[in-house]
């Protein structure tokens, strides 16, 4: 038993053409038609196949396929079908229609399963106008409160987002009727792009998940003197923007310190004030992110940045004010799930040499590649209520967040079935108890 790869790559370009704009890029954010327009798409999909639709308080849209009268908690399956502006058609959108290929192929062969299989669209996982991500998993997991959602307007139209949510079917009043927890899911695994490099390089065309990046990120304000950029000597400067512009470099460079390729950091949004010509700078502000795979190296990181912040501090006479907006944990994936979809892997997959494995500076178990996920997902949500994997599907390029983001067929193949046979056995290893 196979999936149909054509029917799947046929869903995968249809679904792109919502958003598509004339270069190539896609832009499907939450609010906007094409958004909506897709969201319709999914639903005329889901019922085309005779599937059950619920689409809860924060709109997300769940798709139910149950083949007996058991009680067992569903199996879940899922992503999200949102797209960053300019982006590609395989983010999210993968995860999403690999779910319901699945549950497809399994309607088709008549195969009855013991447990309900589910397939989730999340709402709004990219980062959007709204200011919320992975808004949809972290609503229906308890992680955001109605006050949140109830404050947060469209930073553009000034939209408020309750009335997007209800656009889309939604209701956030209803948000904690909407909260899933241990009792209402088996397991959840999402299949999505690596967006890295790692299976690309390798000629690799899946991976199994081990965690998703911890992500900590500062709002960073500092603090000079502003004054006229002609007449003012450079021994009695103050600027705001070149102690930032020091302050990104030590950033930078204490990720690359640690040589570890589970680490990163980030300023990526710098504003400079007044941003004039001939005035320097004494108000910059800036977003500080560092992604880590544990406590203890977040904690590294940021004891050397704190240090050398406070030598740009005295040096420069200026000072920073630090603002914690994110702190979030890594999230490790369920070892059982993991053990399944890495042999699934290996039985669909070529396995490289021994000699490159050992030279790829990757983690391999039965010659499948055990990967940190260096991007966020709801499956770092969904791995607070339920036994959650995630299957990787290699990048071409590593290129992901870009219209020239692809993914190619045969990769996709491979991680289908292997995700298709995941699902069997999980069915079969839940109902009998023998996932450790």
């Amino acid at each position: 038993m196979k999936i149909n790869l054509e029917r799947l790559e046929k869903n995968l370009k249809e679904l792109s053409l919502f958003g598509r704009k004339e270069d190539g890029g896609i832009d499907r954010s939450l609010g906007n038609e094409a958004e909506e327009e897709a969201r319709s798409w999914l639903l005329e999909k889901a019922l085309d196949m005779g599937a059950a639709i619920k689409i809860d308080a924060m709109a997300n849209i769940w798709i139910n396929w149950k083949t007996n009268n058991s009680d067992n908690k569903p199996i879940t399956l899922g992503s999200h079908h949102d797209a960053v502006s300019d982006g590609g058609m395989y983010d999210g959108a993968l995860g999403v229609l690999m779910g319901l290929e699945i549950m497809q192929t399994l309607k088709e062969n008549q195969v009855p399963l013991e447990h309900p299989l589910q397939v989730v669209s999340f709402t709004a996982e990219e980062p959007n106008p709204f200011q919320i991500s992975t808004m949809g998993s972290r609503g229906v997991t308890g992680k955001l409160t109605l006050e949140k959602l109830q404050a947060s307007r469209h930073l553009i139209t000034g939209e408020s987002l309750g009335t997007a949510i209800k656009r889309a079917g939604g209701n956030i009043q209803g948000l904690l009727k909407a909260q899933v927890g241990k009792k209402d899911m088996a397991a959840f695994i999402e299949c999505h792009i690596e967006q890295g490099r790692n299976l690309f390089d390798n000629k690799l065309s899946a991976g199994t998940v081990t965690k998703i990046t911890g992500i900590y990120r500062e709002f960073v304000t500092v603090k000079g003197e502003a004054n006229h950029a002609g007449t003012t000597r450079m021994e009695y400067r103050h600027d705001a923007f070149l102690a930032a512009a020091q302050a990104a470099l030590v950033v930078e460079e204490t990720a690359k310190a640690l040589k570890r390729r589970d680490v990163v950091a980030t300023v990526g949004w710098v504003e400079v004030n007044p941003n004039s010509a001939n005035i320097i700078s004494g108000n910059t502000k800036f977003i500080m992110e560092l992604r880590f795979p544990g406590e203890m190296v977040k904690q590294q990181m940021l004891q050397r940045i704190e240090k050398d912040f406070l030598k740009i501090e005295n040096n420069r006479g200026i000072s920073f004010q630090r603002e914690i907006i994110l702190d979030q944990a890594p999230a490790p994936m369920d070892e059982g799930i993991m053990k399944i979809i890495g042999d699934e892997i290996s039985k669909e997959q070529t396995p490289l040499s021994l000699a490159a494995e050992e030279s790829s500076g990757l983690e391999f178990i039965n010659h499948v590649p055990m990967l940190v996920s260096m991007a966020g997902h709801d499956a770092v949500h969904m791995s607070g209520i339920t036994r959650t994997g995630m299957i990787f599907v290699q990048s071409i390029e590593g290129k992901s967040h870009c219209r020239e983001e692809k993914t190619d067929g045969k990769d996709i193949e491979i991680a289908g079935n292997a995700l298709l046979n995941a699902v069997l056995r999980l069915d079969k290893e839940l109902t009998n108890e023998n996932l450790n």
